[in-house]
């Protein structure tokens, strides 16, 4: 079991950055794919960025790619979203996630996911 609690989130206008982390809780994270997922108003969940268990791999939606950085630090059991230069249209509520098998590669898919925090909404203004 993981238990996983989002922070960091806000208001900023556009052309800022916010970082968010993710605590988690349970023996296996420092062995777990872990992602970030957000969903704007009216719209489905959709998949932002993801690293692997080691942290040497990550993946990105075309979106947020050169804009975005997930990292984490297993010692800390953090993940860590640092999103730079911000759209209006980044603004939605952003999820954390574990995956659900250990030892994985990247994982692009919410079905993928077993554990999720409750959200930090990020809003930006134009």
């Amino acid at each position: 079991q993981v238990q996983l609690v989002e922070s960091g989130g806000g208001l900023v206008q556009a052309g800022g950055s916010l970082r968010l982390s993710c605590a988690a809780s349970g023996r296996t994270f420092s062995s777990s794919a872990m992602g970030w997922f957000r969903q704007a108003p009216g719209k489905e969940r959709e998949f932002v960025a993801a690293i692997n268990w080691s942290g040497d791999s990550t993946y990105y939606a075309d979106s947020v790619k050169g804009r975005f950085t997930i990292s984490r630090d297993n010692a800390k059991i953090t993940v860590y979203l640092q999103m730079n230069s911000l759209k209006a249209e980044d603004t939605a509520v952003y999820y954390c996630a574990a995956a659900g098998s250990l030892y994985t590669p990247v994982l692009v898919t919410d079905s993928e996911y077993a554990f999720w925090g409750q959200g930090t909404q990020v809003t930006v203004s134009s």
